[in-house]
């Protein structure tokens, strides 16, 4: 009935003791322990005190930081390319992260060693994307594979220049035009 009596029967009796009083608990549905308690209180009030814990200011912090090598392959995969476009699917336990596949790669390629330390990670982009995974740098493009097509190679101020140009071919042909027609006009009156 009162689970909670089990628990702190000190707190329990006044409790029944008042509800009996006012009528809510009949005198048949009273605890089994309440007349043993009324009848034999103990000479302490069972009251738990939680004891003061000291905290001394000169013990040292002697818990070392944990660090792997893949935390720091990860950090430098968040500093480069940010947590990505994808959220984390925690409710899929096949879902692999896009950091989790870059660790997995970036070690693989580092165990081939075929790879220079210093271009491990972005090398590891580069086999990333070829497999199918974009992963875009914080404020930048997308890390490409090298391309041999022309449209590819061309610089954006190349593209400008060759519009400018034919915009100024397209006017003085324009310009061409109007003297022509007006010479034209010219002539004829």
């Amino acid at each position: 009935m009162l689970c909670w009596s089990l628990f702190f029967p000190f707190l329990a009796l006044p409790r029944v003791r008042d509800l009996m009083r006012s009528g809510v608990l009949q005198q048949t549905e009273k605890p089994v322990w309440f007349d043993v308690y009324a009848a034999f209180p103990p000479l302490r009030e069972p009251v738990y005190v939680r004891p003061v814990r000291i905290v001394r200011m000169d013990a040292k912090d002697t818990v070392p930081e944990i660090l792997y090598k893949e935390d720091e392959i990860r950090a430098k995969f968040f500093e480069l390319y940010g947590s990505g476009p994808k959220v984390f699917d925690l409710t899929n336990t096949k879902f692999v992260s896009t950091c989790q596949r870059f660790v997995d790669k970036y070690s693989a390629l580092e165990s081939k060693g075929d790879v220079a330390p210093e271009l491990l990670m972005e090398e590891t982009g580069k086999a990333l994307f070829a497999e199918g995974v974009m992963l875009r740098r914080k404020g930048g493009l997308a890390v490409e594979a090298k391309t041999h097509s022309s449209l590819f190679g061309m610089k954006l101020a190349d593209m400008l220049a060759e519009q400018q140009v034919d915009t100024a071919i397209e006017t003085s042909a324009s310009e061409e035009h109007q003297q022509t027609v007006n010479n034209d006009r010219s002539t004829a009156s």
